[in-house]
């Protein structure tokens, strides 16, 4: 699987860049942030999702690994694929709409293209509350998924509904290592 490239950009289109990495040339799906954060630089280096399906094999492209792993979460949610998820982050920048879903707006989500209501209602159910970014809208090291705490505490043989409670009370900044230590301190309290 190819996860990140580095070489330098040869073709861009409104969706997509061509990079040549050592005489072979890359075409990546990539969403307008990542287009711009790239454009009239010779050498680029994206970080890169690998989409195989029965018929293809896609590439998808990313200025840095934030905006890929919002990428990935959307694309576990039901009825959003990589195209459209490419789609929704061109709309906006990603931290805005990390927002959108933490706030459960729905409203705004519907804003954004080929989302509709049920799409917005879908996207917040799955994901409020499980994406984690720094309040200064610097979405970088802190972004997290609050997922892999919830799931290394379930492992671990806590009850999921007793994990989630704990793991809401966290604040949204903790990364993994500190929700677990965090989630094992406060579920085994009152063993």
């Amino acid at each position: 699987m190819i996860s990140m490239l580095r070489g330098q950009l040869i073709e861009e289109t409104i969706d997509s860049l061509v990079l040549d990495v050592r005489g072979v040339g890359y075409e990546l799906t990539c969403s307008a942030t990542s287009i711009a954060a790239v454009s009239g630089k010779e050498v680029v280096q994206l970080w890169v999702h690998t989409h195989v399906r029965e018929d293809q094999i896609s590439l998808f492209g990313f200025s840095n690994p934030s905006e890929k792993k919002f990428f990935l979460s959307l694309i576990k949610v039901n009825g959003i694929g990589p195209k459209m998820a490419v789609q929704v982050l061109s709309a906006a920048p990603y931290d805005k709409i990390l927002k959108m879903i933490d706030e459960g707006d729905v409203k705004a989500l519907v804003a954004l293209p080929k989302i509709g209501k049920k799409k917005a209602e879908q996207i917040v159910l799955t994901l409020k509350g499980q994406l984690v970014f720094a309040d200064n809208n610097e979405v970088g090291s802190s972004f997290v998924a609050r997922a892999d705490i919830v799931s290394a505490l379930v492992n671990l043989g806590f009850r999921l509904t007793d994990v989630e409670k704990t793991v809401d009370q966290m604040p949204k900044e903790t990364d993994l290592q500190a929700g677990v230590r965090q989630g094992l301190a406060a579920l085994t309290a009152g063993l």
